[in-house]
């Protein structure tokens, strides 16, 4: 039996998505007005880029100025400095979703521009019963970020339904095509990532331009993973429910954890979870309480699109959040301080008002030693912090 897969064909722009302008916007701002910290210094050179051509010919040419650059999407993943960015901020205003091929056997495939907002392309899968993504629903941000950590909740990662990124490689100066075992997806990481080591920072040496989704074609989720999710579905972990009520819990749960952005609610001017979720050997793990959580670890460079990753041998991923509470820093930590974790959930970092960028990185500061001197555990940020930690 064989498949036949149709033409390729244009789905119809996210209905929330504003049309791009016709060519770029170029401005002054702050990092204060555009991230959901509200924190940031100015910076006087904005560009807000429509087409891909614009945005790269912005990058190329700081690159060969000498100056920093800072691609921005919704600005849910970043903590900026305090003083003036003396670089140039890049917005990607691109928003579209592309249906490129869709079949039984293929699923769908799907290119995505950078700059679209990552909720809207969830929303927009679950409403074309794609498979794939609908447990990462509620996920601020641009679907240019998610490749880059890999984002991932409630047991299903991004990395698990990317086929490949179209990217500009600052270092050639070209426009290439990472595919998913160039991506080296792990656990929050990519090779995009680990490249803001590498001297290009604050943004990586691959900027994002667009990502291909491979997708299967369901109106049921995903195995349901994490057993927090299956409860409230009022299903055991491995069975599958339709993805929409999928959805709907996951938002229910981040808005729980003041994990949805709400401008009256002071408990999400956060960038969600500060730290991520330490890895360590059997050995370490073993040091820690006997109540702290311990789970396996899963490879997602070893995954098969659309399926869970394979779990590492030797490795246990523990809770930040255990390690956060029990080292003496509760939900509510820091209050009235202008900056405090969310009185919903310890992992969240906030700005209840007013607060400086160099307040919130004391208190990640604070948090993160602490932890280290009361079980040895390293917290490593999850945000972009412009300007470093320390």
């Amino acid at each position: 039996m064989s498949c036949s897969v149709p033409e390729h064909s244009a789905v119809p722009p996210v209905p929330s998505a504003p049309l791009p302008a016709t060519r770029a916007r170029i401005g002054a701002g702050s990092f204060a007005e555009l991230t959901t910290f509200a924190v940031g210094g100015p910076f006087d050179r904005l560009v807000e880029a429509s087409s891909e051509e614009e945005i790269v010919e912005t990058v190329r040419e700081a690159d060969a100025e000498g100056v920093p650059v800072m691609v921005l999407g919704g600005g849910s993943n970043v903590l900026a400095a305090d003083g003036r960015f003396p670089g140039v901020v890049v917005r990607d205003v691109r928003q579209s979703i592309v249906l490129r091929q869709e079949g039984g056997c293929e699923g769908a495939n799907l290119r995505v521009s950078a700059g679209t907002p990552w909720d809207d392309f969830v929303v927009h899968t679950i409403a074309n019963e794609w498979m794939g993504v609908e447990a990462l629903s509620g996920i601020p941000g641009t679907v240019g970020a998610a490749p880059v950590q890999n984002i991932g909740a409630y047991g299903q990662e991004a990395g698990g339904s990317i086929a490949g990124v179209r990217v500009y490689d600052r270092a050639t100066g070209r426009v290439d095509y990472l595919s998913f075992s160039q991506m080296e997806f792990g656990y929050r990481t990519s090779v995009v990532k680990k490249s803001l080591k590498g001297g290009w920072g604050p943004s990586p040496r691959h900027i994002v331009l667009d990502v291909d989704f491979q997708l299967r074609i369901a109106s049921l989720s995903a195995p349901v993973q994490y057993s927090q999710l299956a409860q409230l579905l009022g299903v055991q972990p491995g069975e599958r429910v339709p993805s929409v009520a999928v959805r709907d819990a996951v938002v229910e749960l981040r808005r729980s954890k003041g994990m949805v952005l709400d401008d009256a609610d002071r408990d999400t001017y956060s960038a969600g979870s500060f730290f991520t979720n330490p890895v360590l050997s059997e050995a370490q793990a073993a040091r820690l309480p006997d109540d702290a959580p311990k789970h396996g670890l899963r490879d997602g460079s070893r995954t098969v699109l659309g399926a869970a990753a394979p779990r590492v041998e030797g490795q246990v991923k523990t809770s930040a959040a255990w390690l956060i509470d029990h080292a003496g820093f509760p939900a509510g930590y820091g209050m009235p301080g202008p900056a405090a974790l969310s009185t919903k959930h310890a992992l969240a970092l906030t700005n209840r008002g007013g607060a400086t960028g160099a307040q919130m990185r004391e208190l990640a500061r604070t948090i993160r030693d602490g932890v280290r001197e009361a079980y040895g555990v390293v917290l490593e940020a999850e945000p972009t912090i412009i300007g470093g930690l320390d």
